[in-house]
């Protein structure tokens, strides 16, 4: 439609980044989201983009001993959550992030869309029930770059639970 401007989202990125295989799908998430024109990435909350003070805990593990890093890390985290449009959860099956399921169950205590994001060579195998059952959609990886997030759908994961 000439002159209508394109509508988009802002999303939490919520994923796991601490196996080779969380950080091969995290990578292609991203690379995703980059290409899509629904998703507004710039001013999007990326975890690892706000930690606290900027200290990237991958470089300074000690900061985990830190209560104030923990603490305003945690609620940089939270408060990325609540004022998201979208919550985008990167979901290895066979690595489930306990993290990841308390930023879903916030996340879903808010009423915010879940779409859980399933690399394409795990989708179809068993998931969590309880991430199965909090996700209002679960998308292979390979739809994500075109998925719109401006009309979101609910649709049931197609594997089963366990």
């Amino acid at each position: 439609m000439k002159g209508r401007l394109l509508m988009t989202k802002t999303v939490y990125f919520c994923a796991g980044w601490f196996t080779d295989k969380q950080n091969k799908a995290y990578k292609e998430a991203m690379d995703a989201l980059k290409q899509n024109p629904s998703i507004d990435l710039e001013n999007s909350y990326v975890p690892l983009d706000h930690q606290y003070k900027d200290i990237n805990v991958a470089e300074h593990p000690e900061v985990l001993g830190d209560k104030e890093w923990c603490t305003a890390t945690f609620n940089g985290d939270r408060l990325g959550v609540k004022t998201s449009d979208v919550i985008l959860a990167v979901y290895v099956p066979e690595e489930e992030d306990v993290g990841m399921g308390v930023e879903l169950g916030m996340a879903s205590s808010l009423g915010e869309y879940i779409c859980l994001v399933i690399p394409d060579e795990d989708y179809g195998k068993k998931i969590n029930l309880m991430s199965w059952g909090i996700a209002d959609n679960a998308i292979k990886m390979s739809d994500l770059a075109k998925f719109d997030f401006n009309k979101p759908v609910f649709n049931f994961y197609e594997g089963n639970v366990y």
